[in-house]
């Protein structure tokens, strides 16, 4: 430093080259000249330097370095100190349990604070697994581009958050789940069962062909974690109740009838009287977005047709036999054993005390059952403190490998059938076994799933050759942007085109919403390059290309002339409808009968006593302005009007209300009204815990990652 100090303080005007490979590409490579003036450099003598220095190392500039210290530790130290960014989308902090009044300090809450993380690869995950979904419930109207926007990541990622928020909030209130319950939920799971019954070979079937492969012990624990992220609202909203008192007001608006006069003024005959041009010149201008022809496109494709392309009929019986290998846990039905057990619950963190005293209870229990004509259940229902199994006798049903904890299986699959054995330690505590029975373990042979193994395998075959040929037309594709023909050249393709057709028309593949949402995509039409592979269903694609496109444009008023003049008659006829109900309406308002007012126009009243909620009289958009109207006052009539959409208006009055009576509705219709009601208030109630915990929680959200 000191040798560099010396030179620029030398240095009056100096000149350097800078190389032309640093000039950014297609400008002039003349070397540039940068001029570097040393003068100022040194207008600090050694003198000022040297006092600043003097004066930075005594008392003075200790104290300054501890108050800048002191909101540097409070407030983004951490940034200093971790450099990196963050690696999760979002992270959802709370104050421990043993001290729920934790102050948001950076120092407290990173030693202290409790924390949850949902990582990139989580939020990935939910977001393929949301857009399967939207897909599937959507079908042809599901629009990729518009789910890709960052309300719809946001949107999925608070999903993320709440179940973060849930299992922190679990964890903190110490709520446990136990075998038996994640057990019990597997099997009500629908994808495991056979005729209503749960069945092992199916669960393992259906965990191995998930993406990525699951264990039993690792969807046991996805299932646990489930069951303990939700135990908290579900049980809250549960726990909802609607009284009686209630009940009876819903059945009183429910049931309430309501008498009604009705007149239907006939759609306005049609207008005939003359149009001005000022008219018509007013009206297209007020009206301009209706007069405007729509954004068209024409494209090339070629269509990739995976059910096109022909399979090899010569079967390999090696392949067969090789793939036969490879998957075999899929045809062998896994070994289960039907067991019973009894639980003496020791928690983690007991003494060593309790620990011994509860291994002795255990121990003779395990010899009271080992007995000569003990009965195991009688003592499982008298001191198992398993709560999901005690009332059955300890029964666990049907157990295979992966379903229970590791020291708890292997005990139980090295028993005999009829063998009892404990004390056994898991981390609930000290259990004793019963094997009841044993079955499974068979494999089906080779031969009974031949057939269904060389479908798979000519199946997969078949995609392969599609993916080669996609692969290949997709990187001709590539090379070749401006152009479809290379790549249909390359695949033995034919190109075809389609068009001009505008959004929402169109026939045939010009049709497929996916198709549509590419063809009119900005970057498509202004680059007229050959778009990425469209798939329109399993193992097809095309690939387009748009050759023309024409912007939506105002239509000139001389083409659309009596577009305009029917319009401006058609507004007429309808104001001319609308005056007249509404003058029917102010003479029932100020006193005078339906009857009367309809009389002297020749309109026919109908009186309907006692309309029922969402009855079609005459139609159900009138009876909905019935029972929006205001009561009516003893002597008077509450009328109204509704326009329907032939045009028709129908002009009423609303004369008497009756309520509702509750003692009319039976004991089963009180019940199913009383259980809706309060699975809404229960839906409300576990929402509010949700906010509530929330409000209670530190969330950092890191868009970057989603």
């Amino acid at each position: 430093m000191r040798g560099l100090r010396t030179d620029v303080a030398s240095c009056r005007s100096t000149e350097f080259q800078r190389p032309s490979t640093a000039m950014p590409p297609r400008r002039s490579c003349a070397p540039r000249t940068i001029r570097l003036n040393c003068a100022a450099t040194s207008t600090a003598s050694p003198t000022m330097l040297q006092a600043l220095r003097d004066k930075m190392t005594g008392w003075i500039a200790i104290v300054i370095v501890i108050l800048l210290a002191i909101p540097f530790a409070f407030f983004g130290m951490e940034q200093y100190l971790f450099q990196s960014g963050p690696n999760y989308a979002a992270k959802v902090e709370s104050p421990p349990s043993w001290w729920r009044g934790a102050p948001d300090l950076w120092p407290v809450r990173k030693l202290f604070w409790d924390e949850e993380e949902v990582s990139p690869e989580d939020f990935r995950r939910a977001f393929e697994q949301e857009r399967q979904q939207r897909r599937e419930q959507q079908g042809d109207g599901f629009d990729a581009l518009a789910f890709e926007t960052l309300e719809s990541r946001r949107e999925v990622l608070e999903s993320l958050v709440d179940q973060a928020v849930l299992r922190l909030a679990a964890r903190n209130h110490d709520v446990a789940i136990g075998d038996v319950q994640v057990r019990q939920q597997i099997e009500q799971f629908p994808a495991f069962q056979v005729d209503g019954q749960f069945d092992p070979q199916r669960y393992q079937l259906a965990l191995q062909s998930q993406v990525p492969a699951r264990s039993p012990q690792q969807f046991q624990e996805l299932i646990r974690e489930s069951l303990q992220q939700s135990l908290m609202p579900s049980q809250l909203a549960q726990s909802a109740f609607v009284t009686p008192t209630q009940v009876d007001r819903l059945l009183v608006l429910l049931g309430e009838r309501r008498d009604v006069s009705f007149a239907v003024l006939p759609p306005p005959a049609p207008d005939t009287g003359a149009v001005d041009d000022d008219e018509i010149q007013a009206w297209y201008q007020a009206h301009a977005g209706d007069y405007r022809a729509p954004e068209t496109v024409a494209i090339e494709y070629i269509e990739i047709d995976g059910s096109q392309l022909q399979a090899d009929e010569e079967v390999d019986e090696a392949a067969l036999r090789e793939r036969y290998e490879q998957e075999r846990s899929r045809f062998a039905q896994a070994e289960q054993r039907l067991a019973s057990h009894i639980l003496i619950e020791v928690p983690a963190d007991a003494d060593a005390a309790t620990q011994q005293a509860a291994e002795a209870q255990a121990a003779k229990l395990a010899e009271q059952a080992q007995a000569e004509g003990a009965d195991f259940a009688t003592l499982a229902r008298e001191h198992s403190d398993d709560i999901g199994s005690s009332d059955a006798g300890g029964d666990l049903g049907w157990v295979e490998p992966g379903m229970m904890v590791e020291a708890f299986e292997q005990a139980l699959f090295a028993m005999e059938p009829g063998e009892v054995r404990g004390p056994v330690r898991t981390e609930f505590g000290w259990h004793v076994l019963q094997l009841r029975e044993v079955k499974g373990g068979e494999e089906t042979p080779f031969e009974e799933v031949r057939d269904q193994l060389a479908v798979e395998l000519a199946e997969g075959e078949r995609e392969r050759a599609f993916s080669e040929l996609l692969g290949r037309v997709v990187d001709q594709a590539y090379r070749s942007p401006n152009s479809l023909a290379p790549a249909a050249a390359e695949g033995g393709l034919t190109v075809r085109t389609a068009g001009p057709f505008a959004r929402g028309e169109g026939s045939g593949i010009a049709a497929e919403p996916a198709v549509q949402r590419a063809a009119f995509s900005q970057s498509l039409i202004e680059d007229g390059t050959v778009s990425d592979p469209i798939e329109i269903g399993p193992n097809h694609n095309v690939l387009i290309r748009v050759s023309s496109h024409t912007p939506e444009r105002a239509l000139p008023l001389a083409e659309v002339r009596e577009r305009v003049i029917e319009a401006i008659r058609s507004d007429r006829a309808d104001k001319r409808a609308q005056a007249d109900a509404d003058a029917l309406v102010a003479e029932i308002a100020a006193g005078a009968g339906l009857d009367a007012v309809a009389a002297r126009r020749e309109l026919p009243v109908q009186d309907v006593p006692a309309v029922p909620r969402g009855a079609p009289i005459p139609h159900p958009d009138a009876v909905e302005a019935y029972f929006a109207a205001e009561p009516p006052e003893e002597g008077k009539a509450t009328p109204g009007e509704v326009a329907l959409d032939d045009g028709s208006i129908v002009v009423f009055a609303v004369t008497a209300v009756t309520p509702g009576d509750p003692e009319e509705a039976s004991a089963q219709e009180r019940e199913l009204l009383q259980q809706q009601l309060a699975t809404l208030s229960g839906n409300d109630a576990a929402a509010a815990l949700l906010r509530a915990l929330r409000e209670g929680m530190k969330i950092t959200v890191v868009e970057a990652q989603l």
